[in-house]
């Protein structure tokens, strides 16, 4: 292959309109814009959400809901998930990637729940726990590690 011999994909390129260029062409005379008109002009059109003078959507739907952009958005385990790993293994949040259980490309950090029960002793690295999982994965003869 040349660099001269490269070509776009078949159909991917479409001709440019040809306006004005006679009665055959089917976009002769008024190229397509009709009589007259606010469409026909230059520059002529109004912008978009325009509805006439009429209140736009926009404007008419009520606004509600408040989202904060500083918020800390923690990806959530819970205990009952964390009995799919061995005993005695140690769970970081790329081990929990790894196995489809969090994304540790969205959110901040890593936080475990105590939803469920833990029947494994394990060694679990996360962001943040809550008290009721901490004292849970102990109770089970595990540790747990904070990652700052």
């Amino acid at each position: 292959m040349r660099i001269h011999t490269i070509k776009p994909a078949e159909g991917s390129k479409t001709l440019a309109k040809r306006l004005g260029r006679g009665i055959g062409s089917g976009l002769g005379k008024t190229s397509g814009k009709g009589h007259k008109g606010q469409w026909a002009r230059s520059g002529g059109g109004v912008r978009p959400g325009f509805e006439g003078g009429q209140t736009t959507l926009a404007r008419r739907t009520p606004k509600h809901g408040f989202n904060n952009n500083f918020s800390l958005i923690y990806d959530i385990v819970n205990l009952e998930q964390l009995n799919n790993f061995e005993d005695g293994a140690i769970v970081t949040p790329e081990i929990l990637n790894d196995a489809g259980i969090v994304n540790v490309k969205h959110g901040v950090g890593i936080k475990v729940l105590a939803k469920g029960t833990l029947t494994k002793k394990l060694t679990v690295k996360a962001h943040k726990f809550s008290d009721a999982a901490q004292k849970a994965i102990q109770a089970a003869g595990g540790t747990i590690e904070v990652i700052k």
